[in-house]
């Protein structure tokens, strides 16, 4: 008998990818006994980036970094053989905040280069940095001063982290950055955003109010990204702030491009590649993907299109199916996706509060469902 693949996202807040996966697993191997599933946890750069590397034979990495307020706390990168795959979210994501407070204006990306600087040290010849879900707007900043660079205001004092700050910079001190070209490592960002780093599609004016950004805060934010933009673009000679994907995470993309070298790829793209999913897609009679909402954001390269669009590109007349919490894209949305059904908990559970606290026994049981509709003879 053929195999079934089975690679989702992550259900946010609910379940990681690999728990998504194991509960589909199950729900399909006790309605159709003796199948063999293929579990793929799949990321798309942002939270969950390293669980899904670690599913897939990475080995974890745990370290102290400075968090998105400047406190230690660890955070975790991925490895295999030479490449390196660093979640930016790991060291300065939403989910990292003491408490859960937001920081629009003071947050920081220190955390993120502590991250790189580790994955060097190690070794690593290609680095994967996975730009998303992170808190901070200080376009990378934080990452420079994490590689040596001193940011110093017109008296000669160091600014505070975060975006705001950045509008009182006046120079770099650059006598201690480190310089990676001579490094050898290649680096990769992982994104599915194109926005640039300022303006009305600009890292502050579309992604900060999401962080806890007021409009006076998206003001600052802005005023200082654009000085961070001015100063080290004059510092040195490069010009990236209106570079697809350089208003990425908070701006991180900008100082990705500029100080790290990186070319940019969509998220999905690059860690299917990754995690090798095409390898198993040969044989395969259904691929299941998923995400916690299917909505507007799937048909923009989210985790799910990535899937159906590399599974129809290996073999077209394989069908993909998709789960989630909740559905809100129509049949024709769906198929225009590449994505055959769509089967949600919250048709088979009205109860929302259920369908959180109890995701994954119901998913079994959709599971079940996906079974009797696709393998069931």
């Amino acid at each position: 008998m053929s195999h079934v693949v089975v690679a989702p996202d992550k259900f946010k807040g609910t379940l990681t990818a690999a728990q998504v996966a194991a509960h589909v697993a199950a729900g399909l191997g006790r309605a159709s006994p003796g199948l063999t599933t293929i579990q793929v946890p799949v990321a798309d750069g942002g939270d969950g980036t390293v669980e899904a590397a670690q599913a897939a034979g990475y080995r974890r990495i745990d370290l102290g970094v400075r968090g998105p307020t400047g406190q230690p706390l660890t955070a975790s990168f991925a490895l295999l053989d030479e490449t390196a795959i660093v979640e930016s979210a790991q060291a300065c994501g939403l989910t990292r905040l003491p408490g859960g407070a937001p920081a629009p204006l003071t947050a920081t990306s220190r955390g993120v280069g502590e991250l790189v600087l580790a994955a060097i040290r190690m070794r690593a010849k290609r680095i994967v940095l996975g730009l998303g879900g992170v808190a901070c707007t200080d376009g990378g900043a934080g990452l420079v001063t994490a590689l040596g660079g001193r940011l110093l205001d017109a008296s000669g004092t160091e600014l505070p982290p975060g975006g705001a700050a950045l509008a009182r910079l006046d120079h770099i001190d650059a006598s201690r950055l480190r310089d990676l070209s001579g490094t050898g490592t290649e680096v990769v960002a992982a994104t599915d955003v194109d926005n640039p780093l300022l303006g009305p599609h600009g890292a502050a004016a579309v992604y900060a109010p999401q962080k806890g950004a007021s409009p006076r805060d998206v003001t600052s934010l802005e005023e200082g990204l654009a000085r961070w933009a001015d100063v080290t673009e004059q510092t040195f000679g490069f010009g990236k702030r209106d570079e697809p994907g350089a208003g990425a995470a908070g701006g991180l993309g900008f100082a990705a491009l500029g100080f790290l070298g990186a070319t940019m790829q969509p998220g999905i793209e690059l860690m299917l590649d990754l995690l090798s999913f095409h390898d198993h897609l040969s044989g395969a009679r259904l691929v299941v993907t998923g995400e916690g909402a299917l909505d507007e954001q799937t048909l923009h390269g989210k985790a799910p299109a990535g899937v159906a669009r590399a599974a129809a590109a290996a073999a077209p007349d394989l069908p993909v199916v998709a789960v989630a919490g909740v559905c809100s894209l129509s049949p024709g949305e769906l198929r225009s996706a590449g994505i055959a059904r769509a089967y949600a908990l919250a048709d088979i559970e009205p109860d929302l509060t259920r369908c959180l606290e109890q995701p994954g026994p119901l998913l079994e049981e959709l599971a079940g469902h996906i079974a009797r509709d696709w393998l069931v003879p």
